[in-house]
């Protein structure tokens, strides 16, 4: 069982505790998302294991904290308050953003020699080492706004409620500078097995960047593609929840 610290953190929400579980899921939202957001990937999961997801400082039930603005930062702390959850297996799964941070988090643990995850499920982000030519961290506020519900993964009336805008402005910008100054070294790997996964339609991460992330692993490959865009973890929680769980059952 985690110490009475971990399972107190606010870093990690578990919305169906699974304490007789035989291994954790640990999930990293994507830039401007928090927990809740993959609650119903998390209520599918639960059967076959704990799910922890990532509940990043600025957002939610952590308003009133500061965002982190860069990658390593956050795995950094994730890794912190994890190594207290790892009284089992773990899997990582992060989407967009959050593959970056679960990829650097997983190397924090083999940097101290910890065994971390055994596997990383790795979604909608392109591979580390590419190189990241955008700068919407840089945009207006309504720009920057506009551009995340454009992507699809935020409900488009955030633009035209000023006391909710205010409130996501500070995460959201601090994310997109995480992400978009993000580097990462072409030789940068993991022993755990990768399985990468990708929306066939996705502009901001294509299934060509996507299948990249072969050459940071030193333990296997697998390339999975889906129907859907940059958010297509919504509209495919089945499918992506089948290709855990086989991992899961394997």
């Amino acid at each position: 069982m985690p110490s009475s610290a971990a399972v107190d953190s606010p870093w990690f929400r578990r919305f169906n505790p699974a304490d007789a579980a035989p291994a954790r899921i640990v999930i990293f939202p994507h830039a401007g998302g928090s927990a809740s957001y993959y609650l119903d990937h998390a209520n599918a999961l639960a059967p076959y294991a704990d799910v922890l997801a990532v509940q990043y400082p600025g957002r939610q039930n952590r308003f009133a904290e500061a965002p982190i603005d860069s990658v390593p930062g956050l795995a950094e702390q994730v890794y912190r308050e994890l190594r207290g959850w790892a009284d089992r297996p773990m899997t990582f799964f992060g989407h967009s953003m959050g593959a970056a941070v679960a990829f650097e988090t997983a190397r924090c643990f083999a940097r101290d020699g910890l065994a971390g995850p055994e596997r990383l499920f790795v979604s909608a982000g392109r591979a580390p080492s590419l190189p990241r030519d955008t700068s919407v961290h840089r945009l207006s506020d309504d720009a920057l706004l506009a551009e995340i519900v454009r992507l699809g993964g935020t409900d488009e009336r955030i633009l035209t409620i000023p006391a909710l805008k205010e409130l996501v402005l500070p995460s959201l910008r601090a994310d997109y500078t995480a992400i978009e100054t993000y580097r990462c070294a072409p030789d940068a790997t993991v022993s755990q097995p990768i399985t990468a996964l990708a929306g066939e339609g996705d502009a901001n991460a294509t299934v060509e960047q996507v299948a990249q992330w072969e050459r940071h692993t030193t333990g296997g490959f697998e390339l999975r593609v889906f129907p859907g865009g940059h958010f297509y973890v919504a509209d495919q929680v089945e499918g992506v929840v089948k290709e855990l769980t086989a991992h899961l059952r394997g």
